[in-house]
């Protein structure tokens, strides 16, 4: 598979500088939603970017450093739990990611977002479903966003120990789910995604 399709298309019209974005944790009952966007050098590519949920963590992790080293500019935006609750978590992922875009030390002429959503962006986009598995610059911005989230609920792990996040990743897993009915919320958890045990 062409991971450079779409990148090339974009080339090919003039564009220089394509940034890819997308975003990890939008369904977890605790944790920010965290979202990336990466502008990668295009003319060659880091061989096994791919979509970060089909890697192992030790691939994610490597490839996440490689991606880190070349990138011509990368940042990343977490929405915390309070904003995803004021404006749902939709709205939370469209902030998460224009100000990841934003954030950009170099300003890109062309956006690649992943799923079918449109940003309230200035610059031109184009939104591919599945686009982490499809484009190297969307699944680029996909590893760096998952191995930044998966660090950042082990180290709320060591905060409150009792939800397991280190492994969950804040996700309603069974032990997850058993801890909230008999601990209640932790200050982390998502109001509106735990209404069941409040």
């Amino acid at each position: 598979m062409d991971k450079l399709k779409f990148e090339r298309e974009l080339l090919e019209s003039g564009y220089k500088y394509v940034c890819g974005v997308d975003e990890v944790g939008r369904g977890p009952l605790a944790g920010p939603v965290v979202c990336a966007a990466v502008i990668m050098p295009l003319e060659s590519i880091i061989e096994g970017v791919d979509d970060s949920k089909k890697l192992t963590a030790k691939k994610r992790e490597k490839l996440s450093d490689e991606i880190l080293k070349t990138a011509i500019a990368h940042a990343i935006c977490r929405i915390e739990p309070q904003i995803i609750d004021e404006i749902n978590i939709l709205e939370a992922t469209r902030l998460g990611m224009k100000r990841a875009i934003e954030s950009l030390s170099v300003v890109p002429d062309f956006v690649l977002t992943d799923g079918n959503m449109t940003l309230d962006i200035a610059f031109p986009q184009k939104s591919i479903i599945g686009g982490d598995g499809l484009s190297y610059s969307i699944g680029a911005a996909s590893i760096i966003a998952k191995v930044y989230r998966d660090k950042l609920m082990e180290d709320y792990d060591a905060e409150y120990p009792e939800y397991d996040f280190a492994s969950n990743k804040g996700y309603g897993t069974k032990a997850h789910c058993e801890a909230l009915s008999r601990k209640g919320l932790s200050p982390i958890h998502r109001r509106s995604f735990t209404k069941r045990w409040q």
